[in-house]
């Protein structure tokens, strides 16, 4: 990559408690979207790939972007499904526990993504903001069509550790702010 990529993620209050989100934007439908994110071998292309059905609430999703000693299937839990607008899903696994709400919105062929991770662990933020930041744009490129793997994930950490301990500080500052103030 030429260019250092620039962190997006930003601290908020919602009512499921203090997250770090991320945003990003796509010419595609909604429908398009989802089923990048949603779809076991669309997913592959740019993280990971599940076995199991979603509609039992649970599937093992497998990590596939970090070399083959990462492959170890984990238990995510389906909290919430409403498509193609809102995932929730939760675990725990040896790197912590992990609720993620993914929001998707379609205005005029534009569709944007937020993707909020409920912060359980403050100071973990330094080096999961780097990462959603790298897998989310390996996302991008699979929505857009470039290789996701043309992505070095050496660009993104440890350029953005500083940036993301910044916001491990608002996270921290944040017991007296209201909910969905954002910075």
């Amino acid at each position: 990559m030429t260019n250092a990529p620039i962190p997006s993620g930003r601290h908020r209050v919602r009512r499921e408690g203090d997250v770090v989100e991320f945003t990003r934007t796509y010419r595609a439908a909604v429908d398009d979207v989802w089923a990048a994110v949603t779809e076991s071998d669309r997913l592959a292309r740019w993280i990971g790939f599940f076995d199991g059905d979603p509609d039992e609430g649970h599937v093992a999703f497998t990590m596939n972007a970090e070399g083959e000693e990462n492959m170890t299937p984990v238990r995510y839990d389906i909290r919430r499904c409403e498509p193609p607008h809102v995932l929730q899903v939760h675990t725990t696994d040896d790197a912590g526990t992990w609720d993620l709400i993914l929001e998707l919105d379609e205005n005029s062929g534009i569709t944007t993504l937020r993707l909020s991770q409920i912060v359980h662990d403050p100071e973990i933020i330094e080096s999961t903001g780097p990462g959603w930041e790298y897998y989310l744009d390996r996302l991008s490129a699979v929505v857009t069509g470039t290789d996701p793997a043309d992505l070095d994930f050496d660009d993104y950490y440890p350029a953005q550790r500083e940036y993301y301990l910044t916001v491990r500080d608002r996270v921290n500052a944040s017991a007296n702010r209201s909910p969905d103030s954002g910075y």
